[in-house]
């Protein structure tokens, strides 16, 4: 029981359910009597009950909890870098005969405890740089990357231009927020003093807001009855709470994309120098992953398995061992009474397995067919006889009618004397 107790504690409950054997087959009262050291077992057993409600409500908890989405703030450490490449006359190719830069942005999660490292990019939905449009054109002075379902994930990006002179330019980084976050209305943020977030949280707030100042309609509780604020935001004096999410749609904006202004530098001496900035990212919680794994885990479901077996065997011989020793005890303490007993019992069982109609012991004395019946039961007898088989009998009884009773009063009279004798 110490095995299993502890194989199930590896197991956190084992999670996966499995179909106990049933362990009560004696009453626990019975089990303390014969065997006075069982309270132990006892004990196990309503421990284990415990153990079990308990891991049981635990599961239930930790599969709510994953319903919901579970983020830890995290800083991301950006790396911007450039390079120059200063024109070299005697260059064959066309690259190295004109003067060029190389533009670096990289980054890492600070502290990332994670087994597997998430790519630079997995950060963001959309990257944009944009270069001095007088020196660049119109036409190519945005250099752009955006998130599509089929984007390769990558630890940084490269951007790669001629030029013999330092560049200003400027990044928008716009994060992949999980689940969507929105940007609020200026007049709704200052009411929540909410800037982004997601509509969940958003409504969470608004509804937070009726409560405390008392908005909602005592007699119809579906409508809300705008104070003045929410009257300049909304635009009406009552509105029912479920169009709120509707009504909300146009008082949410894309967030704000992280502006980062950056020169690149064509001087030697600057080439070493690498600008870093700490941005502020959520992650999955790595508690998250645990949990589900524990939900998952199979571990040491045989031996959990193994073992109620061998306490389900164990039982069993217990129980054959009462009956074992409930029967020498009847025996000692009234060996004829229970001989008779048993052989009752033996001869009641034998009966249902053989089939035997009747009771042998009245069957065999000679009162038992001086009954009003028998006279009837042996009129039957030749009667079933003279249907199957009418041609062998027809002539016996039309020359001899009252053979049949004078047969019937000699098979008495026989009975009699050996009766009487």
């Amino acid at each position: 029981c110490e095995r299993r107790k502890r194989a199930r504690k590896q197991t956190k409950g084992g999670i996966m359910v499995i179909l106990k054997p049933d362990r009560h087959l004696l009453p626990s009262v019975q089990i303390r009597e014969l065997v006075p050291e069982s309270q132990a077992y006892m004990d196990l057993l309503a421990f284990e009950r415990k153990l079990d409600q308990t891991i049981m409500r635990k599961r239930v908890d930790i599969q709510e909890a994953l319903k919901r989405p579970m983020k830890q703030k995290r800083k991301l450490r950006l790396y911007i870098s450039n390079t120059f490449n200063p024109a070299r006359p005697d260059a064959d190719d066309s690259d190295g005969s004109i003067a060029s830069w190389e533009l670096r942005v990289e980054g890492k999660l600070l502290d990332d405890p994670g087994k597997q490292k998430k790519k630079f990019s997995s950060f963001f939905k959309s990257l944009v740089i944009e270069l001095d449009k007088d020196l660049y054109g119109p036409d190519n002075h945005l250099v752009e990357w955006h998130r599509t379902p089929t984007t390769q994930e990558t630890d940084g990006f490269q951007v790669k231009r001629p030029g013999d002179v330092s560049v200003r330019c400027t990044l928008l980084l716009m994060l992949d927020y999980q689940p969507p976050q929105f940007k609020l209305d200026p007049r709704l943020a200052r009411l929540l003093g909410i800037h982004t977030q997601t509509r969940s949280c958003i409504i969470q707030a608004l509804w937070q807001y009726i409560k405390t100042n008392k908005l909602q309609d005592s007699h119809d509780k579906e409508y809300i009855n705008c104070d003045k604020y929410f009257q300049q935001i909304f635009d009406c004096p009552r509105l029912k709470f479920s169009e709120i999410p509707q009504r909300l749609t146009n008082l949410l904006l894309p967030p704000d994309p992280i502006v980062i202004n950056h020169v690149i530098s064509v001087d030697p001496n600057d080439q070493k120098k690498t600008a870093c900035y700490d941005i502020d990212v959520e992650v999955e919680d790595p508690l998250k992953s645990q949990m589900s794994s524990f939900l998952l885990s199979t571990a040491n479901q045989q031996e959990i398995a193994s073992l109620d077996n061998k306490i389900h065997e164990t039982i069993e011989s217990i129980n054959q061992l009462k009956i074992q020793r409930d029967f020498m005890l009847s025996f000692s303490r009234d060996p004829k009474g229970y001989i008779q007993d048993w052989l009752k019992s033996q001869s009641r069982d034998l009966k249902l397995m053989t089939d035997v109609v009747g009771n042998p012991e009245e069957e065999r004395r000679a009162a038992f067919y001086h009954e009003p019946w028998s006279q009837e039961a042996v009129s039957r007898y030749f009667y079933c006889k003279v249907r199957k088989k009418p041609s062998c009998t027809r002539f016996t009884l039309e020359e001899k009618p009252t053979n049949i009773f004078s047969s019937w009063e000699m098979v008495q009279s026989t009975t009699d004397q050996m009766t009487l004798h």
